[in-house]
C-alpha cells in the first residue's frame, strides 16, 4: 500500500470564477454594470449587421453567443489588472507570477533559491532558455549576482539569465512575457537533466501571495 499522501482537492472552476468576481470587483467600480454593458452593446451591434443584411434570425443565435464570449474576454481583461494590483508590492509576489504558470509551457520554478535580510529574493525558472534567475525586492542586484555565479559553478555552459521584478526592472504584469523572450537554446532532455541536477540544491520556503493568477489573461474556466 503506498504511503503518499492524497492530493489536495481542485478548487471547483465556479469557486475560482466567484473568488476571481470577488477580487475584480473590489479593484473595478460598478463592474456588473461594465459587464452588462459590453454584453448588450455587443448584442446590438450584432443584430443591427443582421438586419443589414436581412438575415436577422442567424444573427438572434450567433449574437447570443458571441456578446457572452466578448464579455467573458473583457472580464477576464480586467480580471487579469485587478489579480496582480493585489499580489503586487507582496513578498514573493513574483514567485506566485512564476509558480502560476503551467508546466505545459516549459518552465518549472523554484522559489526563493537566494534570500536576504532586506526581503530581497531570487527565484529560479528552468526552461529551455536554460536557467532564468527571477530577482524581486528593494535592492536585489547584489543577491543576483551572488546567485548567476553560483549558477554558473553549478552548471557551467547552460546560459544563466536573469531578470529583475520591479522599481527600473520588468513590471510583475510583463513578467510571463518577458520569460518567453529569451531564445531556446536546450532540448527537452537536455532541460530535463538540468532539473536533475538542481534538485539536490536546498531552497528557502517562503510565504507566496495567496489567490487566483491569471494564466495568459484568461479568468477560470472548467
Amino acid at each position: 500500500m503506498s504511503n503518499r499522501a492524497p492530493e489536495p482537492p481542485k478548487q471547483k472552476w465556479y469557486k475560482q470564477l466567484a473568488e476571481t468576481y470577488r477580487i475584480t470587483r473590489d479593484y473595478s467600480s460598478y463592474l456588473a454594470l461594465k459587464l452588462l454593458a459590453v454584453f448588450v452593446g455587443t448584442l446590438a451591434i450584432m443584430l443591427l449587421i443582421g438586419v443589414a443584411l436581412d438575415a436577422l434570425a442567424f444573427f438572434v443565435i450567433l449574437s447570443i453567443g458571441f456578446s457572452f464570449l466578448t464579455t467573458l474576454i473583457v472580464f477576464g481583461r480586467i480580471a487579469e489588472r485587478a489579480v496582480y494590483a493585489t499580489v503586487e508590492g507582496q513578498i514573493g509576489a513574483a514567485a506566485s507570477v512564476l509558480q502560476s504558470m503551467p508546466a505545459r509551457q516549459g518552465f518549472f520554478t523554484t522559489p526563493a533559491v537566494g534570500v536576504d535580510r532586506q526581503q530581497n529574493l531570487v527565484h529560479r525558472v528552468v526552461s529551455r532558455a536554460g536557467v532564468i534567475l527571477v530577482a524581486e525586492g528593494p535592492r536585489p542586484g547584489s543577491l543576483l549576482n551572488e546567485q548567476k555565479k553560483l549558477h554558473a559553478r553549478v552548471v557551467p555552459g547552460v546560459p544563466v539569465n536573469e531578470l529583475i521584478v520591479g522599481d527600473n526592472g520588468v513590471e510583475l504584469r510583463k513578467l510571463r512575457t518577458e520569460l518567453k523572450k529569451f531564445k531556446k537554446v536546450l532540448r527537452p532532455a537536455e532541460m530535463t537533466e538540468l532539473r536533475r541536477r538542481f534538485s539536490a540544491m536546498p531552497t528557502n520556503p517562503i510565504p507566496i501571495p495567496k489567490g487566483p493568477m491569471p494564466t495568459r489573461g484568461k479568468i477560470p474556466r472548467r
